[in-house]
């Protein structure tokens, strides 16, 4: 049962005074410097089909530019070892260099991979300072894969993790949320934060798929148990099992933690048509997740919200779902997500936000409350016996 009333919802969203916001879009020509090869799904195509979006006529003139520059050395450090800062270093100027099976470097990658970390840092930067409301940064490569000491899927250095400590160090915000909604889980944003309850990490991802990390039960190691909390979702999920998630789980943690700024890791691979994917999500889904995350940062930090390109490797999927995403933070649509949400299928996300609830009710007031006389899942026992199956089954290929 989804306890929500739909028509009041849906009531109240139509009755808000439209308001337009002040979008800043980081964008640069020098992004597409870094290529690991031909027919890789990471690829500059990505940002080609945004950079000409912003160009249609229904959106140009809509955003601010912010120009990006390159992350400093100590802003580095911050988050990664200096070895690997070396070692990526080593790779300027020269050949195709592969850093792990999916992740290589071409000549100018280390460059690039600089620019988009110090880009985001600009972006949040600008946000902070108020000369936009909020930020899309339109960088590659991209970043929640690399871990401290290594590159991993597709990521050299971990953008999203060394702005938030940035906004930590150099602007002085006391509690960052990561909102990381891509379809592979951020084991390096999680490994950067596990263990500081300063930055909430939360992560909706679908299971059993690459990195092979993010189950329920990592929720932090020290005094960082119950700042990380993952979502893990066998495929098929769409646009209301999504909005449903963040509304039942997302928007109460939030709330209580009461972030000074929201990061989001806005990974497009959980569209419908995502080569790499398994979920169901279209363009009005990642809009409705977006108004959402605006609601929580309205409520929370002024509306201070920076989105920063994770995955999507379908380039139409790409285009459509980004060009819903600046709608919605540009104040140019606000998306009804009630309607979306009844769409949701009740018995997948009672399941999910049960588990995650007997899971995280010790770390956070809200989620207790809630789940105070909650009644099982009446198909526990079928999902848990395909979980098992599929973790066998895991084991069985691994050997």
């Amino acid at each position: 049962m989804i306890d929500f009333d739909a028509a009041a919802g849906s009531e109240e969203i139509k009755n808000r005074p439209v308001t337009k916001k002040r979008t800043g879009i980081l964008k640069d020509p020098r992004y597409a410097g870094h290529c690991m090869g031909p027919d890789e799904p990471e690829c500059p195509e990505r940002l080609d089909v945004l950079n000409a979006l912003l160009l249609e006529p229904d959106l140009s003139g809509c955003f601010q530019d912010i120009s990006p520059r390159m992350a400093e050395n100590d802003e580095l450090q911050r988050v990664h070892s200096a070895d690997y800062i070396k070692r990526l270093e080593a790779t300027s100027g020269r050949g195709s260099v592969y850093l792990d099976e999916d992740t290589r470097t071409s000549p100018l990658s280390n460059e690039v991979a600089q620019l988009a970390a110090g880009g985001l840092c600009r972006a949040i930067e600008d946000v902070h300072a108020g000369r936009v409301d909020n930020a899309f940064a339109l960088v590659r490569p991209p970043g929640h894969h690399a871990e401290r000491a290594a590159a991993r899927g597709f990521c050299l250095y971990n953008n999203v993790a060394i702005a938030a400590r940035y906004a930590q160090n150099k602007l002085g915000l006391a509690r960052i949320l990561v909102v990381d909604w891509d379809l592979h889980h951020g084991n390096g944003t999680q490994h950067c934060f596990e263990d500081d309850p300063s930055v909430l990490f939360f992560s909706t991802h679908q299971a059993f798929t690459y990195p092979h990390s993010g189950s329920l039960r990592e929720v932090g190691k020290g005094s960082g148990k119950g700042y990380n909390v993952n979502v893990p979702l066998l495929p098929g999920f769409g646009d209301g099992d999504y909005l449903v998630l963040f509304e039942r789980l997302l928007k109460p943690i939030a709330l209580e933690f009461k972030p000074d700024l929201i990061l989001v890791s806005a990974g497009f691979d959980i569209h419908f048509n995502d080569p790499l994917g398994g979920m169901k999500v279209t363009p009005e889904g990642f809009a409705g997740m977006t108004r959402i995350l605006l609601d929580i940062a309205a409520q929370c930090c002024q509306g201070k919200l920076v989105m920063t390109l994770e995955g999507g490797y379908n380039l139409e999927a790409l285009r459509d779902s980004v060009r819903e995403v600046l709608r919605e933070m540009a104040g140019r649509r606000t998306t009804d997500i009630y309607s979306i949400i009844t769409s949701a299928n009740p018995r997948k996300t009672a399941y999910v936000i049960w588990r995650v609830k007997r899971m995280h009710g010790k770390y956070w007031k809200t989620l207790a409350m809630s789940a105070a006389g909650e009644p099982e899942p009446d198909h526990f026992p079928i999902m848990d016996r395909l979980r098992g199956d599929l973790a066998r089954w895991m084991t069985f290929f691994r050997v």
